[in-house]
C-alpha cells in the first residue's frame, strides 16, 4: 500500500456485479482494494444495502443503478460499466454526487461485429432451418431460397464503432454498404452515406441496427418499416431491445415478408443465466435468437475488464477523468512531491476564483492547475506545494458550490 495516497487503498471497497470477467477482480485486487464479486444484478433495495460501504461499484447492462441508489451512497467514488451502454446508470444524480462513469465503448467491438457477420452468412444459407431439418431425420437439400452476401446490399443503421468497423469486414465479403446515422460520419471503404432511414430499408437485402441507447430510439423500427424493406430482405438487431417493435418483426417473418432474423438483445431480459425466457419470435423459421451474446467472448470480456479496470484505477489514483461519459476530462499523470487537490463542484461563475483565494489566503504556492467544466459539474485538480496549511482542505469542503474535495499523494 502507497502511504503516500491519502486514502489507505486497502479501504477502498469494490463491488463488481454480474459476472463481470475475473480478470477485473484481479486488477482490482492487485492494485490493493477489497473486491466483493456476485454473478447476478441486485434488486434496488439489495443495491441501497450494498452501497453504503461501497468505493467503487461495477455492473453490467442489467444493474439499473437510479438517482435514489446512487444519492444513498456516502463513500462512492467511481462507477464502472463493464460493457458499452450506460443508460441503466443515472449520469446527471451520479455527476452532482462528484461520481464519475466510465465504461467500454471500444472493446467488444470485434466480438459485435463478428457475431453479425456469422448470423448474415447463417441466415442467407438458411442454415438453421436445414440443421433443425437434419435432425428431425429430414434431408433437405434444396437452394430454393439461399444466396451469397457476395453482391447483396447491406443497410447499417448507426454507423458508429460497430457499424463502421462491420462496414470494412463486410466489404471485404464483396457486398455493397449503405448506412444511415444521425450525425455526420466518414465512410470507410466504398460504403455509402443516405441521408435517411427510408432509403437504406427499401434498398437493402440484409438491415441490422447499432444504434445507441437513447430514449428517441424505442421502437425505432416497427411496422411501418418492416413494410418498406425488400421482399425477402433479412434483418438483425444486436444493439437494444427496445429499439424494435418484437411483434412488428413477427408478424413480417411469419407472413414471410422476412425472409428471416437475427435478435440478440430483447426489450425484456432475464436478470441472470438459466432464467426462464418467452418471445413471440420462438419458433419461426430461419430465426436466430441468442442471449444478449454480442460481446459474450473470452476476449471480448477480458478487453473490457482490463480497460474499465485500468480507467477506475487512473482516477482513484490521479484524478484522470478520461473518457468519463458523465463527468468533465481531465488527463493526468502522477506527481511526486506535491499535493494533488481534486474539487468537484456545481458549474457556477467564480468558483475558480474563490479557489485560488483560499489558497492564496493561506499562502499556497500552486505548482500546477487544471480545469474543465460541463453543463453540470466543473472539476478542478491543483498541485500544491506540500507544505500548507491542512485548514484549507477543510475550507473548500464549506465552499456552497462544492461538491466533493479529495487529496491525493
Amino acid at each position: 500500500m502507497k502511504r503516500s495516497l491519502s486514502y489507505p487503498k486497502n479501504k477502498i471497497k469494490v463491488l463488481l456485479l454480474e459476472n463481470i470477467d475475473s480478470l477485473a477482480q484481479d486488477i482490482l485486487s492487485e492494485e490493493g482494494y477489497s473486491v466483493k464479486t456476485v454473478s447476478s444484478a441486485l434488486s434496488e433495495k439489495e443495491l441501497i444495502d450494498e452501497i453504503k460501504n461501497i468505493s467503487i461499484i461495477g455492473i453490467r447492462s442489467k444493474t439499473q443503478l437510479s438517482s435514489e441508489i446512487i444519492n444513498s451512497s456516502t463513500k462512492l467514488l467511481a462507477i464502472g460499466a463493464f460493457c458499452i451502454g450506460t443508460n441503466q446508470i443515472d449520469s446527471k444524480a451520479s455527476a452532482l454526487k462528484g461520481i464519475p462513469i466510465f465504461n467500454a465503448p471500444y472493446s467488444n467491438t470485434r466480438s459485435v461485429v463478428e457475431l453479425i457477420l456469422g448470423e448474415m452468412l447463417v441466415l442467407s444459407r438458411k442454415i438453421i432451418d436445414r440443421s433443425n431439418n437434419l435432425h428431425a431425420g429430414i434431408w433437405n437439400k434444396s437452394s430454393v431460397g439461399c444466396h451469397e452476401l457476395r453482391g447483396k446490399k447491406l443497410g447499417i443503421i448507426g454507423y458508429g464503432n460497430i457499424g463502421s468497423q462491420l462496414s470494412v469486414l463486410a466489404e471485404n465479403l464483396g457486398m455493397e454498404v449503405m448506412y444511415y446515422d444521425t450525425s455526420d460520419k466518414l465512410s470507410l471503404g466504398n460504403a455509402k452515406s443516405c441521408t435517411t432511414m427510408k432509403e437504406v430499408l427499401k434498398n437493402a437485402d440484409i438491415v441490422t441496427i447499432h444504434v445507441d441507447g437513447r430514449s428517441a430510439n424505442k421502437n425505432l423500427i416497427g411496422k411501418k418499416e418492416f413494410a418498406l424493406m425488400k421482399q425477402g430482405a433479412l434483418f438483425l438487431n444486436a444493439s437494444r431491445g427496445f429499439v424494435i417493435d418484437v411483434d412488428a418483426l413477427t408478424e413480417a417473418v411469419t407472413q414471410k415478408r422476412l425472409a428471416g432474423c437475427a435478435v440478440d438483445v430483447f426489450p425484456t431480459e432475464p436478470n441472470g443465466s438459466g432464467a426462464g425466457f418467452q418471445s413471440p419470435l420462438q419458433g419461426l423459421p430461419n430465426t436466430i435468437l441468442t442471449p444478449h451474446i454480442g460481446a459474450g467472448t473470452v476476449e471480448a470480456q477480458q478487453n473490457i475488464a482490463r480497460y474499465v479496470s485500468s480507467k477506475l484505477i487512473q482516477f482513484i489514483n490521479t484524478g484522470s477523468t478520461t473518457l468519463s461519459v458523465n463527468f468533465p476530462e481531465i488527463q493526468l499523470s502522477e506527481v511526486r512531491k506535491v499535493h494533488r487537490l481534486i474539487h468537484m463542484h456545481r458549474n457556477v461563475p467564480g468558483v475558480l476564483a474563490k479557489i485560488n483565494n483560499l489558497l492564496a489566503q493561506n499562502k499556497i504556492n500552486i505548482e500546477g492547475q487544471y480545469l474543465k467544466t460541463n453543463d453540470e459539474v466543473g472539476y478542478v485538480i491543483t498541485d500544491v506545494n506540500r507544505i500548507y496549511a491542512k485548514e484549507v482542505v477543510r475550507q473548500l469542503r464549506e465552499m456552497k458550490e462544492t461538491i466533493r474535495v479529495r487529496v491525493l499523494y
